[in-house]
């Protein structure tokens, strides 16, 4: 199971009972478009290799 955090700075992580930490610039970059604009499906691609992606995404800006 994958736990996502969100904050203004960025995202707390726990994947596979790891956890750390995507700072706001790397997600960023790595999705290319604002940290707001960002939906919890994408950063959720970003970490695991086949998210379980339920429900419809949401921006980051909504969330937080």
């Amino acid at each position: 199971m994958t736990t996502l955090a969100f904050d203004d700075a960025g995202v707390d992580v726990v994947y596979e009972g790891t956890e750390f930490r995507l700072e706001r610039a790397l997600i960023e970059e790595a999705v290319g478009k604002p940290y707001p604009e960002v939906t919890d499906h994408e950063v959720l691609q970003m970490v695991a290799e086949q998210p379980n992606l339920q429900g419809e995404p949401r921006r980051i800006a909504d969330i937080i």
